[in-house]
């Protein structure tokens, strides 16, 4: 997507309707010279990537400083192919401007501990946080053009999804707004010149994204930011297993793709696959997203379907997943299982998902078979994540599955 061109004055009027005029010479005195108690306090230090715009602005602005700087110092942290890091990169804000944030503000909120190369070209990277703990992003090139960077919104996972290696670690920790929007700027600066522009975002790395809505909603709201990174909503993409609450909040305050992971088709099945169903069953969350989509125009929900062999695979499960969908408007992705050594399943053999792809087809259903991607580096769907010596417990099996496994 094309750079929209950089607004010195007009930052007010993107965002709140009004006009933005030069101050006159007196204002901007003033405005150079806040009051003592809106400076920051000696040694305190903001993390700049944590603020959507209006914060930013209203934070550059207490420090004595025009909107015109904030929108600036935002165009060098997500736009015109800076993504800056460190002060050296904030070119065209004046001295006092960098001399205030190189004091008092952070650039960084991410240190790449590692990058790991798959065969197929996926990038698979280690991240480590302030207090040592390591998340895991993925970026995957297409050859159609498209390249695609899978973050995480957590250090673990509270679900306990059985079929997931990150769900054994259970959750460990919930990530920050500029924790999460990091590794989608860390993508773009690491691969944009290997790759080309990195188009899509999905929220289907480590953690439940819905689980820690406040950040990942304002971290997505800064990707589709239209001065800043530029991600089009309908190419950002958050997953969640089921929390149906934060399922209307998001649908009602986000414009970005919603993807649902449904997995089973009874709730036998599904609550032991997805323990969250025994919370929310297939019927309150599938009745929730009929009545919230209604209301938004031209928008479709994406259905996540593992397919484990011998549990979710059979034709009758292809049946009532024409029925269970029926009304909604969506997408399907049928994704292969990712075999580790958290889960007893085993991947749906090719020919089996091809004739459960059928099925749905045969019915109207828009359905896509997803490759995985990245699994000799455990980079693939279901993969990211090192549990260590604590895991979560397995669930015991149903009885008519265990032959399966």
């Amino acid at each position: 997507m094309a750079a929209l061109p950089l607004l010195r004055w007009g930052a007010s009027s993107l965002r709140g309707g009004h006009s933005y005029a030069p101050p006159s010479s007196r204002l901007f005195s003033a405005l150079r010279r806040p009051p003592a108690a809106a400076r920051c306090e000696p040694g305190s230090r903001v993390m700049l990537k944590g603020m959507d715009y209006p914060e930013l602005e209203n934070w550059v602005r207490s420090q004595g400083f025009r909107p015109g700087q904030a929108m600036m110092l935002w165009k060098c942290l997500y736009g015109n192919n800076v993504w800056a890091h460190c002060y050296d990169e904030l070119a065209g804000l004046n001295k006092d401007f960098r001399k205030m944030l190189t004091d008092h503000a952070d650039l960084k909120a991410l240190t790449v501990k590692d990058i790991l190369n798959a065969s197929d070209g996926t990038r698979k990277i280690l991240f480590s946080l302030e207090d040592g703990s390591v998340i895991e992003t993925v970026v995957i090139p297409c050859t159609s053009g498209r390249t695609t960077v899978c973050v995480s919104s957590q250090v673990g996972c509270a679900m306990n999804c059985q079929f997931c290696f990150t769900g054994r670690m259970g959750l460990r920790k919930h990530l920050s707004t500029a924790e999460i929007v990091e590794q989608a700027v860390f993508a773009r600066r690491l691969f944009s010149d290997e790759f080309g522009s990195i188009t899509n975002v999905v929220f289907m790395g480590m953690g439940e994204p819905l689980h820690n809505i406040d950040n990942v909603l304002k971290a997505s709201a800064i990707m589709v930011d239209e001065q800043g990174l530029q991600f089009s909503p309908r190419k950002v993409t958050v997953s969640t297993s089921g929390l149906v609450p934060q399922i209307k909040r998001f649908l009602q305050e986000s414009n970005c793709a919603l993807a649902v992971s449904l997995n089973a088709t009874t709730d036998e099945v599904r609550n032991w696959i997805m323990p969250i169903n025994r919370k929310y069953n297939l019927s309150l969350l599938l009745g929730t997203l009929r009545e919230e989509i209604r209301l938004k125009k031209k928008y479709k929900v994406f259905f996540e379907y593992v397919m484990l062999a011998g549990v979710n695979d059979s034709v009758d499960d292809a049946k009532r997943l024409v029925d269970l969908v029926r009304g909604i408007p969506c997408k399907i992705n049928l994704i292969s299982f990712n075999p580790h050594s958290g889960s007893q399943f085993k991947p749906t053999p090719d020919e089996k998902i091809i004739e459960f792809r059928n099925i749905l087809i045969q019915d109207g259903l828009v359905v896509f078979v997803r490759l995985s991607r990245g699994d000799d580096q455990m980079a693939a769907c279901g993969q990211l994540g090192e549990p260590g010596d604590y895991q979560l417990p397995l669930l015991r099996v149903p009885e008519k599955f265990q032959v399966a496994l």
